[in-house]
């Protein structure tokens, strides 16, 4: 059985709704995690932009019945990591290290977008080291539509003022159906970009230069694929490219929100993991 270091951590209790809040000493930095409730542990990948804070509500609901640890990835509290080169490779070791470095034998892991990319890599390399895997928002490639490409070339390009109502807008879409509250754009946006700049570019590069269908053949564990009707990120054709090559997948097709499904519904998401990893694995 691995053991946790638990003279390297340190621990600070808060509010129980917003959990406790630990540090991992990795190889390479050190991850800041937090933790909710008790039970089977789930590790939760946050995405792109947002880290731990954006996934929090959806923590939250999957604590009911899980142990739920989500965890800062590289980059996400020290833009300085950019000044030594890792690709994706490198976060899947990342997160390989942090369940041993956590002691946790074959958990549920749940990721979300880019995280979702993330737990795919892992569970094709390291497919004795999770007991399921769930994703929401993840295709089999990165595909050059319009809304995409303006995402790289502004990431990538320009330095924009985390304040812009311009481009913050983009949060809107990403929501799929409808306008939603100024109020609730304005917080995802502030979410998000607590996340540099530089570091949502450099993982923005990664997953335009990623391609599932190399691997995804080789993942053996039941996987939950979860898609909303309005991702403008992830066409219809990516997601049957990806979960046509997986060998045990069960496919939910979200009828309400975008990209942010995770953030708009936070319960139904949970709800659908809670069951799959109850009924189905």
């Amino acid at each position: 059985m691995l053991i946790s270091p638990v003279w390297q951590m340190k621990r600070v209790d808060l509010d129980h709704h917003d959990g406790v809040v630990g540090h991992a000493h990795l190889s390479h930095y050190t991850a800041k995690y937090r933790e909710w409730g008790d039970g089977a542990p789930l590790v939760l990948v946050p995405g792109l932009a947002g880290g731990i804070d954006l996934v929090a509500p959806l923590a939250r609901e999957l604590s009911k019945h899980f142990r739920v640890i989500a965890y800062e990835l590289r980059g996400e509290n020290d833009c300085f990591a950019l000044r030594r080169r890792f690709g994706m490779k490198d976060l899947v070791e990342d997160l390989a290290e942090f369940l041993e470095w956590q002691g946790v034998e074959r958990p549920d892991v749940l990721g979300v977008s880019f995280g979702g990319v993330i737990g795919m890599e892992m569970a094709a390399r390291f497919p004795h080291r999770l007991r399921s895997l769930s994703v929401q928002g993840v295709g089999a490639r990165f595909e050059r539509g319009l809304i995409r490409s303006v995402a790289g070339l502004v990431l990538g390009g320009f330095p924009l003022p985390s304040d812009n109502p311009f481009v913050n807008q983009f949060f809107q879409l990403l929501f799929g159906r409808g306008p939603q509250p100024r109020f609730l754009i304005d917080r995802i946006a502030r979410l998000c970009w607590q996340t540099d700049q530089s570091v949502m570019a450099h993982r923005f590069r990664l997953v335009r230069h990623s391609d599932l269908t190399r691997c995804v053949n080789r993942i053996r564990i039941p996987v939950l694929a979860m898609s909303a009707e309005r991702d403008v990120l992830v066409s219809n054709q990516s997601l049957c490219d990806l979960y046509n090559r997986l060998e045990d997948v069960k496919f939910i097709r979200l009828p309400t929100g975008g990209h942010l499904a995770f953030v708009h519904d936070p319960r139904r998401i949970a709800n659908e993991v809670i069951t799959f990893a109850t009924n189905d694995v």
